[in-house]
């Protein structure tokens, strides 16, 4: 028996698979993502840059600010004195604006009011540096309620904007404490809030707390100290527009009488036409 004769060819080896080649549309897809994110990121970076220029002039604008409102604060100054002297030949005019005040007469209570019939002037000074707070100062003719001529209040500003006080400590006569009296009588509801707000003018002159360091001070340097006048003439000016008010009722209510008199003569004139027009008919029927 004949040996098997071995082939002289190679072994067949199986050929490896090829991936199938990506599709056009996925990579290009992929790309512009790509591509988009790259500009979004250079956009945001951009957008710093700018942002960045934007601060340095706000920070820059800021500084002149300052120093034209310390210009100015200067320049007013002698008018603020020359006012402060002409009010103080009104009686009551400081009681009377602070009453007419809607959120400073909320802290005003029959005492207070009583009291601060002896207020003459109210000054408020700004420190140097504007951004880091003011004083305000209240001087007050001899009184029953405490020895102290002025009681001043100061506001101090943080580096990040937080309020801080301090104040002259109210020296009461025997049994004049208002403070006291307005602790005694306050809401038991009130009580109950954990940043209570100061409950009378003369709590809050003495009032540290954050609650009671800027809100009333920011209202009198804000609002009241530029113009005083405005609250003082209040109940004048309502008085004058109550006036025209009534004023036009009352030629509204005459126009509308003059009107309704008018009716009442057109429709007499009709009713005697009317009476002649029938006396007239009767008499042709007796004619006929």
């Amino acid at each position: 028996m004949a040996p098997k004769r071995q082939s002289s060819l190679p072994p067949q080896t199986k050929k490896p698979r090829l991936p199938p080649a990506p599709k056009l549309e996925k990579t290009a897809t992929s790309l512009d993502l790509l591509k988009g994110e790259k500009e979004q990121q250079e956009a945001i970076e951009h957008i710093d840059e700018v942002q960045n220029e934007i601060d340095r002039l706000n920070e820059q604008a800021s500084e002149e600010i300052l120093k034209v409102e310390q210009k100015y604060n200067k320049l007013r100054q002698p008018f603020f004195q020359k006012r402060s002297e002409l009010i103080a030949k009104i009686p009551s005019f400081g009681v009377t604006t602070f009453v007419n005040h809607p959120q400073v007469s909320a802290l005003l209570g029959e005492e207070d009011e009583e009291a601060l019939h002896y207020l003459t002037r109210v000054e408020v000074t700004e420190f140097e540096d504007i951004k880091s707070g003011y004083r305000i100062d209240f001087y007050f003719d001899e009184n029953p309620y405490f020895e102290n001529k002025v009681l001043s209040k100061e506001l101090h500003l943080n580096e990040s904007g937080d309020p801080s006080s301090k104040s002259t400590e109210i020296e009461w006569k025997s049994g004049k404490d208002l403070m006291k009296r307005s602790s005694q009588t306050q809401n038991k509801a009130r009580r109950k809030r954990q940043h209570e707000e100061p409950e009378s003018f003369f709590a809050w002159c003495t009032d540290h707390s954050a609650a009671g360091a800027g809100e009333l001070g920011e209202v009198i340097k804000g609002d009241i100290w530029p113009n005083p006048l405005q609250y003082y003439l209040v109940p004048v000016m309502d008085d004058e527009e109550g006036e025209g008010e009534e004023d036009d009722e009352e030629e509204e209510e005459e126009g509308l009488e003059d009107i309704d008199e008018e009716e009442d003569e057109d429709g007499g004139e009709e009713d005697e036409d009317d009476d002649e027009g029938e006396e007239g008919e009767e008499d042709e029927g007796e004619g006929d």
